[in-house]
């Protein structure tokens, strides 16, 4: 099997040059539309296909994203593994603008979104004790060091709601919690891609100290779009050189078998399930069902 990447861009970065071969194309889901068109093509040899967070010109705000939708069309679009590219707040101090944060767990604050493209009809439970791709996420570690950023292996990352910004009282909390780093768009993000079968790693790119650091001014969007720039650059040559590593590098599944979590996980009987459910989740889940 051949890698295809889903690559979900995040704040910053609405684009990716240096793709060969390149096509747009709108899509539908049975959740609705994605964020914005795919762009599919090769870098490096490799298949990519790029879909832009919160669409092109930033036009949608953390908390009116469809995310099933863009889980939906990546796994649609044939994709084998999805990397994550989305900006920050850092909670440690160490933990510096400009810094990448390969992460590896998650600590999910958001309340008002869809988190599971399974309803009622049809019930299952995957595991996310270990949400993302170990594998994947090493590669995108290692990406990103031969592109030059600033590289922190692991980390964790409390998702808040949006679209505000932190109190200090909750940033000085989440600290207290030992989380790395605050963003508001990788969950229900990384649920839904373990839902989908799809090995899912993420790195966050770190643009400000969010609101706990007394000494300095809080975040707000100008500071962030002034790092962000930056980080957008380093960004694309990560993803340029995660394809190299890969490009000679048959693809195998998961060691975590991420690619058949959904075998244990469906606890609804087949015939107590509802068909029109069903069909919708073909999209995502058409191997098991």
């Amino acid at each position: 099997m051949n890698w295809k990447f889903g690559i979900i861009g995040g704040s910053g970065l609405y684009d990716l040059p240096g793709m060969q071969h390149v096509e747009k194309r709108d899509v539908e889901t049975p959740w609705g539309a994605p964020s914005d068109a795919l762009t599919t093509g090769t870098l490096n040899g490799v298949e990519l296909v790029f879909l832009p967070r919160h669409g092109r010109g930033h036009r949608i705000p953390p908390h009116e994203i469809n995310f099933r939708a863009n889980i939906a069309a990546l796994k649609l679009a044939g994709c084998t593994d999805i990397l994550s590219i989305s900006a920050c707040g850092s909670l440690k101090a160490e933990l510096s603008p400009g810094r990448f944060v390969v992460l590896d767990q998650y600590i999910d604050r958001t309340r008002s979104r869809a988190n599971s493209f399974f309803d009622a009809g049809c019930a299952a439970h995957v595991s996310m004790a270990e949400p993302v791709c170990q594998r994947l996420a090493a590669l995108a570690a290692d990406a990103a060091e031969a592109a030059g950023a600033p590289v922190t292996r692991g980390g964790t990352y409390l998702a808040m709601e949006g679209p505000q910004f932190s109190t200090r009282a909750e940033s000085a909390l989440y600290r207290s919690w030992g989380c790395d780093v605050i963003g508001m768009t990788n969950m229900p993000e990384a649920r839904l891609a373990r839902e989908a079968e799809l090995p899912y790693a993420a790195i966050a790119m770190v643009t400000d100290y969010d609101s706990w650091k007394a000494d300095e001014a809080a975040v707000d969007v100008p500071a962030v779009l002034a790092v962000m720039k930056q980080n957008a650059g380093l960004a694309r040559e990560t993803i340029a050189r995660l394809a190299e590593l890969v490009s000679d590098m048959p693809r195998t599944p998961s060691p975590q078998g991420i690619e058949t979590g959904l075998d244990t996980a469906i606890i609804t009987p087949p015939d107590a399930r509802d068909p029109e459910l069903v069909e919708r989740l073909k999209a995502v889940a058409g191997r098991v069902l």
